[in-house]
């Protein structure tokens, strides 16, 4: 193969082999998620520079166990790897291989390197191999697969030099293959060899295998393959079965040649001294919740004094800015509803930097697979599969690509009750909208001298969405009918210390995706926010100055307080304000105003423009406000009683009511488009938001 300038290079390997962390290692900080074209299945791309004249693209394809997918994650990588007219048909194979687990790894490697790519072996966790007392003889792994075998450590960044001098390098196409499929598959796999001229046969095989599910084949293609395939008795079970248990067997002699074993240190003794305690089935749970109550502690006092910071930055921008500019609409629009906007999502960012450190941290370190099994035992209960356990941890990040990672179930009624309650997983959406209401209602005194009341409350708002899942999934579970149980397996991942740079890479990749998902919706409500609280019907607003002179002049009111007046009137006879008094009656009993409402429809686009909708609410015709959103928040009073409006009943009634509402259209259309049916997401959207008026309206009354 003669290299490209440009060339494509595709990452593949089995769930936890360190595919991530090559591809962190290769790409840095010059990486992108999207979606694979067609799909909603991530797709993570990146550039990395080869060499001087070379320069390649990187795709990091999800991880799979064989060329037989069970899920529609692996059907991409599939489907990648044969269509030549995929937008990521590879021009080079990297089969990152735990070296710890070499005999299983294998077996998809020697299947993409029979497909015929130019493929190189990266022997990954050498240095895990090595505590374990495993030893590899490289030539004889390269003699036996004819092709470059490149140890690394993808973690430290180990043989990534050497790595990228083999992909800088022309590499030979093997076109023998390692194990070979054709006697066995019939005069089928010579057909479709000789009719697309491939150069072995396992190609020709897969091609007949998946060619109902490659786009790139003609109708008349596809006919004709399963055509051949019922003339010549093509029998998929039998031969992905032969397939697999050949390869192992050949494998199994080269594993047996290259590999040697001496007595193992004590790291597997600590391993499993470990697990026996953050598994146990009384001590792991209690682990668990105090990692969970440090992370929250965590999220509220290392976060305060940046969040207080960035608070203050944008309310002197906004005062500042107000007094710099020429007054008129656009000044107006710039000072009170696009800076307090966004000043309400990027105020965020120190708690959103700190909630993914944390679930990096435990990803990293090998916690949070031992999680995972862990509340696998408390899942089956409930009617829900094991592999719901990664779904549901997802969501407290984010409901969409959580339920988009329920693919991976194979069982029909475990992933469709899945999808349904992942959404009551307290996402990063929300803490927002918790840490403003807690910071408001809660008193930030310590508990005991370690907790503060703060933290408490916050993980219980994370437990009541998690009893919230549970619950709705045992009423689900005789529900939705099942042909065939399903059952958890996985690996445990060795105990690592944290790679810092995998970890803040993590960070910014999802701070950077919040905050441009989430500004370019505040940006756009908050500019109709503003119209719409600006503006209103004429008749209506002419009546305004008229009514504020009669008041002023009947109160003797100071100039100060004439013109909060003048901003309140304004902005009741605005169209926003005509809007939220029509809701006003509906929600009046959760204690809510019609301020509160209108930010609660605005809400249903992204739970967390809730704070940035009231900040722009709050902030309409008070250019010379200094105070910050939270501030400007404990200010406000109720005008009937003269007392503070966010008081401990109005604020714990909104905070039930985020933990359980349905309040984003993202999760509604990702759950529309995984489930293939409306009903679905209208149960959703009913259910949840009929649950939380139910909670909020009783905890209002039972607090005021």
């Amino acid at each position: 193969m003669s290299l490209k300038s440009n060339p494509k290079i595709v990452l593949v390997g089995n769930p936890n082999s360190g595919k991530s962390s090559l591809f962190n290692q290769l790409t840095g900080l010059n990486q992108k998620v999207g979606n694979f074209p067609g799909v909603t299945v991530d797709r993570k791309s990146g550039y990395c520079q080869l060499n001087e004249h070379a320069r390649a693209e990187i795709v990091d394809l999800p991880g799979l166990y064989s060329l037989y997918p069970k899920s529609a994650d692996e059907e991409i990588v599939v489907q990648t790897l044969l269509d030549p007219h995929s937008t990521d048909y590879p021009d080079v194979a990297v089969v990152v291989v735990d070296v710890s687990n070499l005999k299983r790894n294998l077996l998809l490697f020697t299947q993409v390197r029979d497909l015929g790519f130019p493929t190189v072996l990266a022997l990954n966790m050498m240095d895990v191999a090595t505590k374990g007392g495993i030893q590899i003889d490289m030539e004889v792994i390269k003699a036996a697969f004819g092709i470059q075998v490149v140890p690394i450590n993808a973690r430290t960044g180990e043989g990534i030099k050497d790595l990228k001098y083999i992909l800088s390098n022309p590499l030979l196409k093997e076109c023998e293959p390692f194990y070979d499929i054709s006697d066995t598959a019939g005069p089928l796999v010579t057909e479709v060899q000789e009719d697309h001229f491939f150069c072995n046969g396992y190609r020709a095989y897969q091609l007949a295998l998946h060619a109902e599910d490659l786009p790139s084949l003609t109708p008349e293609a596809r006919e004709k393959i399963a055509h051949s395939k019922e003339v010549s008795g093509f029998e998929v079970r039998k031969l992905q079965t032969e397939d697999t248990l050949q390869r192992y067997k050949k494998i199994g002699k080269v594993v047996d040649e290259a590999l040697t074993r001496s007595p193992q240190d004590a790291g597997t003794d600590w391993t499993a001294k470990l697990d026996k305690v953050l598994t146990h089935k009384i001590w792991g749970y209690a682990i668990f919740v105090a990692v969970l109550l440090l992370i929250f502690q965590g999220i509220f006092t290392w976060a305060s004094w940046p969040m207080d910071l960035i608070d203050g930055v944008f309310a002197e921008a906004s005062q500042y800015l107000s007094k710099a500019l020429p007054s008129g609409m656009l000044t107006n629009l710039l000072t009170e509803g696009i800076i307090p906007g966004l000043g309400g999502i990027l105020i965020f960012i120190p708690q959103i930097a700190l909630l993914f450190a944390f679930i990096a941290i435990l990803e990293e370190s090998g916690y949070m697979s031992r999680v995972v099994f862990l509340m696998d035992k408390l899942m089956r209960p409930f009617g829900l599969n094991g592999k719901s356990v990664v779904p549901l941890i997802s969501g407290w990040a984010c409901a969409v690509p959580a339920i988009m990672a329920t693919r991976n179930i194979e069982n029909r009624r475990e992933r469709l009750i899945t999808i349904f309650v992942t959404p009551f997983m307290s996402c990063s959406a929300r803490l927002p909208v918790y840490t403003i209401l807690i910071g408001l209602v809660i008193p930030g005194e310590a508990f005991l001298g370690a907790f503060s009341y703060q933290g408490l409350v916050m993980l219980g708002l994370y437990a009541l969405g998690v009893v919230a899942a549970l619950g709705s999934a045992w009423l689900l579970k005789g529900r939705v009918k099942s042909p065939s149980p399903n059952f958890l397996i996985m690996e445990m991942p060795g105990y690592k210390w944290p790679r810092w740079r995998n970890v803040a890479l993590t960070i910014m990749e999802k701070v950077k995706a919040f905050v441009w998902e989430a500004g370019r919706i505040i940006l756009a409500i908050s500019i109709v926010l503003w119209v719409l609280a600006t503006y209103g019907p004429k008749e209506d607003m002419a009546g305004v100055e008229t009514t504020w002179a009669a008041e002023v002049a009947q109160n003797n009111l100071s100039e100060y307080e004439a013109d909060v007046r003048l901003a309140t009137l304004k902005l009741e006879q605005s169209y926003a304000g005509h809007l939220g008094k029509a809701i006003e009656p509906v929600i009046e009993p959760l204690g809510y105003d019609w301020k509160i409402g209108i930010a609660l429809l605005t809400s249903f686009a992204a739970r967390e423009v809730f704070v940035g909708s009231l900040a722009t609410l709050y902030s309409i015709g008070d250019p010379d406000d200094e105070q910050g959103i939270k501030a400007r928040l404990a200010a406000v009073t109720d005008p009937d009683t003269g007392e503070k409006f966010y008081s401990l009943a109005v604020g714990m009634s909104l905070l039930i009511f985020y933990v359980f509402a349905m309040q984003c259209m993202s999760t509604l259309a990702i759950t529309l488009r995984e489930t293939r049916s409306w009903l679905w997401p209208a149960a959703q959207l009913f259910f949840m938001t009929g649950l939380a008026y139910l909670t909020a309206f009783i905890t209002y009354q039972l607090l005021k």
